[in-house]
């Protein structure tokens, strides 16, 4: 055959797009491997694959010759396109038993032979005939910011993705959740005749594909599609019904306080964000309080210090003072969607961030990430004796913190009133009683909640660990590459013909 050339200059971005979806660990060679194509128009194109998704590339310019398909290890195609200058060319070919790709060397051409495997073995490109819906850059960024909320739990696979809710065709949505926080835009229609969800992946969010050009999307039965001027994402959808995601969105009517902050400053306040002291490694909690016309920032270095508050600037609002705790994380991603009206109801509920049709819906988390505080001991019995005037007063009991964000329902438990003293010996022991079995209650409570702490202490170590350890296999998979690379190298001199 014919050899195929590839500009060294062309191949450098188009491997790291490629890579994105070839699984090192898959115990399939063939998933492994490039498949490089000439057409008979001439144009070039390459493609990789996991199964689920296929990614294709086709170089600038056409080439001459007919057509023909070469499959070559990415890892060696890798490494023989890394010594290349930008300049420079590469061939690849194959023989009924070898693949081969040659590449310069002084002022010769050196000679790589890898493993031959037939381009038949190679899974199938989908062939998606639906019509192809261009997608504007302000839905295109929707989406994106969109798969940022989406859920990454395996347990959740329907939630692995962003959904397109085409249920009202007049006003469609883009919705993502994690049952933490809830994204959702709207200013758009397309010709969608079923909702679909979008799986999440690296590649969609890649810079190279997001600055080639439109988008466009084609949808089919358990596939889609999407596209730019050289790079072509198929993957499989998720099927599954979503959830009903207008569940948590408070209604607008319920909305005491709102909050607006300076689109144009919404960077120094990202950055006053970050940094704010947190004593929280799990929910990263920031306060929140608007008093009097002024929105401060509460953050603290240990749970046992005082809230440090820091005002800020250019605000204008209205509604009661209010006081509420979330994940700044989350507040951080929402003024990074440019979201700079913040809604609020009550302490308990739903924080809405939203501008234009776009907003974002976070959970509440409580003041204190620690176990509740010791009950106090259960009080002597009331009697006649008139009370002291010089005995200091009895301090009031602290309300109950908020429900997790985790569980968007909230109970309200009524807890009956205490019984009037009545001075009879009958009346003053069932009260005892009732504090002792109390105390007893809420001391099992107290350990409870200290053996969920340890709990969640030993998930975040055992999490460490696994990064830990993963650190130390990508080390090992870099040494052994650098190994293979100088292996290749010995191979190609060896192969070296003058």
């Amino acid at each position: 055959m014919k050899p195929i050339t590839l500009p060294a200059a062309e191949l450098k971005p188009a491997l790291t797009g490629l890579a994105k979806v070839i699984n090192t660990r898959s115990t399939l060679p063939v998933l492994s491997n490039i498949k490089v194509e000439r057409t008979s128009d001439g144009w070039i194109a390459l493609t990789s694959t996991d199964l689920d998704r296929w990614v294709t590339v086709r170089l600038e310019h056409p080439a001459e010759g007919p057509p023909s398909t070469v499959m070559l290890p990415y890892d060696q195609l890798s490494q023989v396109v890394k010594s290349c200058g930008k300049g420079e060319n590469i061939e690849v070919t194959s023989t009924e038993d070898t693949s081969i790709i040659r590449f310069p060397l002084g002022d010769t051409l050196g000679e790589s032979k890898v493993s031959f495997i037939s381009p038949d073995e190679f899974p199938k490109t989908p062939k998606l005939k639906s019509e192809s819906i261009p997608l504007p850059s302000g839905l295109r960024e929707s989406l994106l910011e969109a798969m940022e909320c989406a859920s990454n739990d395996q347990t959740r696979y329907v939630l692995n993705g962003t959904f397109i809710d085409s249920m009202d065709p007049k006003a469609n949505y883009i919705v993502a959740t994690d049952g933490k926080h809830l994204y959702s835009a709207n200013s758009f229609t397309l010709p969608l005749k079923d909702s679909v969800i979008i799986p999440i992946h690296k590649f969609l969010a890649w810079k190279e594909f997001n600055g080639d050009g439109e988008w466009q999307m084609r949808v089919g039965d358990q596939h889609l599609q999407l596209s730019t001027r050289r790079w072509r994402f198929i993957t499989k959808t998720i099927e599954g019904k979503y959830p009903d995601w207008r569940t948590p969105i408070p209604d607008p009517s319920t909305i005491k306080t709102s909050i607006a902050l300076d689109p144009s400053k919404l960077d120094t306040l990202i950055k006053l964000i970050q940094r704010m002291p947190c004593h929280d490694d799990t929910y990263h909690t920031l306060g929140l309080e608007w008093k009097e016309g002024h929105l401060m920032l509460m953050g603290k270095d240990k749970p046992q210090d005082e809230w440090l508050r820091v005002p800020v600037p250019d605000v204008k609002g209205e509604g009661p003072d209010m006081t509420l705790y979330l994940n700044r994380i989350y507040l951080i991603k929402g003024l990074g969607f440019g979201m700079h009206v913040i809604s609020l109801i009550d302490p308990q509920s739903p924080i809405r961030l939203h501008s234009g049709g776009k907003q974002l819906i976070v959970m509440p988390v409580r003041d204190n990430a620690g176990p509740p505080p010791e009950p106090t001991a259960p009080q002597p019995p009331v009697d006649a004796t008139p009370p002291n005037p010089n005995s200091p007063p009895t301090t009031a009991a602290q309300p109950t913190p908020p429900p997790p964000m985790q569980t968007p329902p909230r109970s309200h438990e009524q807890h009956p009133p205490a019984a009037a003293a009545n001075g009879s010996t009958t009346s003053v022991a069932a009260n005892t009683n009732k504090q002792e079995t109390k105390s007893g209650l809420e001391t099992a409570l107290v350990h409870l909640e200290s053996i969920k702490t340890s709990y969640r202490e030993a998930c975040i170590g055992l999490s460490k660990l696994g990064d830990s350890l993963r650190a130390a296999m990508r080390e090992q998979r870099a040494s052994e590459k650098e190994i293979q690379g100088v292996r290749q190298t010995l191979r190609s001199l060896q192969g070296v013909r003058i």
